[in-house]
């Protein structure tokens, strides 16, 4: 299912979303341009074998890795979920806040990947895992906003509530790693589905304990 477009306007200007969107699209031009872009990602994507947790050294690729991409289709699909669902995510939390989510969200996922695949020296790179944390946060907080959608496997257009969307996306990315799992391809190259399933529960925790604390701040405030 392909989301187009949601109805409900941002409360602010996305700033974040679209700067985020913008270093990426800078980055991914750098990684492309690199005279061995090989190299280039081997140095700032994600090796889960390079990485050690009591070397800060090795912790870097956990954000640099959030912005390299393997090709023109994933980066557009990463872009057009993030410019779709990020600007009311941002509008909520608010402009700083949402950079460190989005950042936290990455790493949340890059990290459930790794349990999978902690020896692997494979890269791993993209958007997709901080991206999954703001569907999850969307999902959290805006669950009736509706959404224009292509349904799968056809070109019809539909308009749905975003819970309904966000969970048609959550449980595939469940049932692919599954499936990745039983076959032993999670040690292979291909998507990290981990990461995406890791990224969108981190950014529902996340949104769901944040705005509940910040709530009972208020009435907290209030009573005084």
């Amino acid at each position: 299912m392909l989301p187009i477009r949601d109805h409900t306007p941002s409360e602010r200007f996305p700033f974040v979303t679209i700067g985020l969107i913008i270093l990426n699209l800078i980055a991914f031009y750098f990684e492309f341009t690199a005279p061995d872009p090989d190299l280039f990602v081997q140095q700032w994507a994600l090796v889960p074998a390079s990485v050690s947790m009591t070397d800060p050294s090795t912790w870097i690729q956990f954000i640099t890795s959030q912005f390299l991409h393997a090709g023109f289709a994933h980066i557009l699909f990463n872009m057009w979920y993030l410019w779709i669902f990020g600007d009311n995510v941002e509008g909520r939390f608010g402009h700083l806040i949402f950079l460190g989510f989005y950042l936290v969200s990455g790493v949340a996922a890059a990290l459930a990947q790794m349990m999978f695949s902690a020896e692997s020296t494979i890269p791993m790179l993209g958007a997709s895992g901080a991206i999954a944390g703001v569907l999850g946060a969307y999902w959290a907080l805006f669950p009736h906003h509706r959404v224009d959608a292509i349904l799968p496997g056809t070109m019809i257009q539909t308009t749905m509530p975003a819970g309904a969307v966000l969970l048609f996306w959550f449980v595939g990315q469940l049932f692919s790693g599954t499936v990745s799992i039983l076959d032993q391809s999670y040690l292979g190259g291909g998507t990290a589905w981990f990461a995406h399933i890791g990224g969108f529960v981190a950014g529902w925790v996340i949104a769901k304990v944040f705005f509940r604390l910040a709530n009972g701040a208020t009435q907290l405030q209030n009573h005084g």
